[in-house]
């Protein structure tokens, strides 16, 4: 066993970094919870910085955040650190490329961060203990799903697991007071550029620091200070250009969803929902929590536990008195309450050869992992078909690439905007649209303009649906006119259990247009299966989204 250790390592080691890009590979498309972040790193990638001339017009009819500002104001830190990372990688591969670039190297950075987080297990807790640590990261599934999405959370994300790593044991006293310090000042930077509710988690952090004896107040307060000032220096000059006023985001987003209480209108949930919900999926394993309870009951670990889980707990806890909650709100949380898992875990198994009992918990919770593993990638391939606006994005790049015209106009409606429509997608070249001066063509295939208003009263006017080649829509019937449809997108819409004499609610062969992408494939296996199996089937039910139809120009000839 002691000859496999060193294998284990490094494929555990290669393991937090290619399952994040797995996820990215099989889903490779945005919702709108990402949006304002990616389509702000293809502005900044595109049209640059002006820095002469009238700034403000030149940014507020190129930028897209002018045309959809969102409900509050983000910082466009982490677009201008991304594009300026991505842009030589860019340049070598290709601007079609340029989406997936940009979230390989947000998950990149993520999975450093956790990588950082292992080695200071190992030099604290022993390599069994990080070792059972990177198996439970890699078999979770929420995780590995968001490291590359482009949310403030996982800027964040990032930060907050750096700091949690450096309030773990170090090798020396002074060495510990200076990582502490560290932790105390990634958490401020985390906190002021990027999402204001890690401030709560900088609270209980420092207070815990400071009951334990491990740091004094005066010790952190010129540090505090500094980079809290630093972070100040930072975020406001970058985001007062870009938003061509005066403007902090964070302190705007804070008064907006803490001070009004305006969150909630995005939905409320009840107060245990962190607990009975959302941590339970994020850590998947259900043996995890009482791995977590097992080893703070252990007086060799209960002193390690404590530092991991009382500072996030608390965390939870009172970000629970907030209406308004999502689980990645909470993210932060994962690692060090994985870790405190994985001292429970490498408590038993230390312990597999002294008895039969904890052998057999070795081995249930080996296999827990392995289950764990399955239970992700199926909700891996789930959550792929989740973004029909991508795949029909796709889809119609496909479906014009030999159009003779030269420029197509195309509406796409707000399901299609939601999950999967961003401007990499729109302008796979990188030319500059909304420049007013003509842009040298250099590739194959017309160039294809977007329309995405949302007034719906427009809708019922002809003279609205006239301009347009094509649409993306999910409700054909409102569309008027003549169209032809030339694809279906499917979508996820539950689990469904088919029985020889069953009928599937979609088909290959549809009545109505041809299905296209991601769907079709699934259908295919789906027939494929039933057909060696006598008609049974267990899997992802699909249901039509998002219709590609393309303008009858002979029904407006005189």
């Amino acid at each position: 066993m002691k000859s496999a250790e060193p294998l284990l390592t490094a494929l555990l080691t290669w393991l937090l970094f290619t399952i994040p890009l797995l996820h990215l590979f099989i889903a490779p498309y945005t919702k709108v919870e990402e949006s304002f972040n990616i389509q702000a790193t293809h502005d900044i990638l595109v049209y640059g910085t002006p820095t002469s001339g009238n700034i403000h017009d030149r940014l507020a009819h190129t930028y897209d955040h002018f045309t959809f500002p969102g409900a509050v104001p983000r910082t466009f830190v982490g677009a201008v650190l991304l594009a300026g990372i991505g842009q030589p990688l860019i340049a070598v591969v290709g601007f079609q490329h340029a989406q997936f670039i940009t979230r390989a190297l947000l998950g990149a950075f993520n999975a450093i961060t956790l990588l950082v987080m292992r080695r200071t297990m190992r030099r604290a807790y022993g390599n069994g203990t990080s070792n059972w640590w990177a198996a439970m990261i890699v078999s979770q599934f929420h995780i590995n799903f968001y490291l590359t999405r482009t949310l403030p959370n996982m800027y964040a994300f990032g930060l907050t697991t750096l700091a949690a790593a450096f309030v773990l044991p170090q090798v020396t006293p002074r060495r510990a007071l200076l990582r502490q310090k560290q932790a105390i000042a990634l958490l401020i930077l985390a906190g002021v550029i990027f999402r204001s509710e890690v401030a709560l988690l900088l609270i209980t952090t420092t207070l815990y620091l400071l009951v334990t004896r491990r740091v004094t107040l005066l010790s952190i307060i010129p540090v505090s200070l500094s980079f809290f000032l630093a972070a100040l220096a930072f975020t406001v000059p970058i985001d007062s250009y870009f938003w061509q006023k005066p403007l902090w985001p964070e302190l705007a987003g804070f008064y907006y969803n803490a001070i009004l209480g305006s969150s909630s209108n995005w939905g409320v949930s009840p107060w245990h929902y962190y607990f009975s919900s959302a941590l339970p999926r994020l850590l998947l394993n259900p043996l995890v929590p009482l791995l977590i309870v097992f080893a703070a009951l252990q007086p060799a670990t209960s002193r390690s536990v404590s530092t991991l889980i009382i500072p996030n707990i608390l965390f939870v806890i009172i970000y629970s008195f907030q209406p308004h909650k999502e689980t990645r709100f909470i993210l932060y949380v994962v690692p060090s309450l994985t870790a405190a898992a994985a001292l429970g875990a490498n408590f038993i198994s230390t312990r597999a050869s002294k008895s039969l009992a904890y052998k057999a918990a070795t081995l249930i919770l080996a296999l827990s992992v392995i289950a764990s593993s399955l239970a992700s990638l199926g909700m891996l391939l789930i959550s792929s078909l989740n973004y029909p606006g991508g795949e029909a994005l796709a889809q119609l790049q496909a479906i014009t690439r030999a159009d003779s015209s030269s420029v197509i106009k195309v509406h796409a409606d707000t399901l299609t905007c939601m999950t999967g429509l961003t401007l990499f997608g729109q302008n796979p070249h990188g030319i500059p649209i909304a420049l007013d001066y003509p842009q040298p063509v250099t590739f194959e295939g017309p160039i294809i303009l977007y329309d995405k208003s949302e007034i719906e009263h427009q809708y019922d006017w002809p003279v609205f649906w006239e301009r347009f080649d094509y649409t993306l829509v999910e409700d054909s019937s409102k569309v008027l006119g003549r169209w032809e449809v030339k694809g279906i997108i499917l979508g996820y819409d539950g689990i469904e259990i088919l029985t020889p004499k069953s009928k599937p609610l979609a088909t290959l062969n549809p009545e109505n247009g041809e299905i296209m992408g991601l769907g079709a494939r699934l259908l295919a296996v789906r027939d494929y299966v039933r057909k060696r199996t006598g008609g049974w089937w267990v899997g992802p039910r699909l249901s039509p989204r998002i219709h590609i139809l393309k303008q009858d120009r002979s029904f407006y000839d005189p």
